[in-house]
């Protein structure tokens, strides 16, 4: 898939992950745009806030020493390359896709889910396990346990 970007960072990205993401943080932390000064003759470059926090969530894995998987949100995924992504097995996946739970389309006899439905998923997840986290909360605070 042309579309999907893996990078992995080697020692020495490690290091420096860790220093540009300092840098990268201040800069987060003004109001404007954001002018990045490149090498050689580039010169600055204006960046929008978007993609300099994309940048910054890279290189926040890097300096963890983690590599990170780049695609656009319209990438379309086979099963198996969704259910890697959600670090789950393919057969919970099309349970998952069956149940309506995650969109998806056919190419053929093959299905196809889209980046952008896997992260929707995933937030609509977290909502789910936040709400139970917090009536469970709640809960031990009646029994008087917290």
């Amino acid at each position: 898939m042309s579309d999907v970007s893996t990078l992995v960072p080697e020692p020495a990205d490690t290091k420096l992950a860790v220093s540009a993401l300092r840098g990268l943080d201040a800069a987060l932390g003004t109001e404007g745009p954001v002018r990045l000064r490149l090498g050689g003759q580039a010169g600055d470059v204006e960046v929008p806030r978007p993609a300099l926090t994309a940048l910054a969530q890279v290189l926040d894995s890097f300096a963890h020493g983690e590599g990170v998987t780049v695609l656009p949100a319209q990438a379309e995924l086979t099963t198996q390359q969704a259910a890697d992504a959600l670090h789950v097995s393919r057969p919970f996946l099309i349970g998952l896709l069956d149940a309506g739970q995650i969109e998806y389309r056919t190419v053929g006899t093959h299905r196809r889910v889209k980046a952008a439905s896997l992260i929707r998923y995933l937030r609509e997840d977290d909502a789910r396990r936040q709400t139970a986290a917090d009536t469970l909360a709640a809960e031990t605070r009646e029994l008087g346990f917290a």
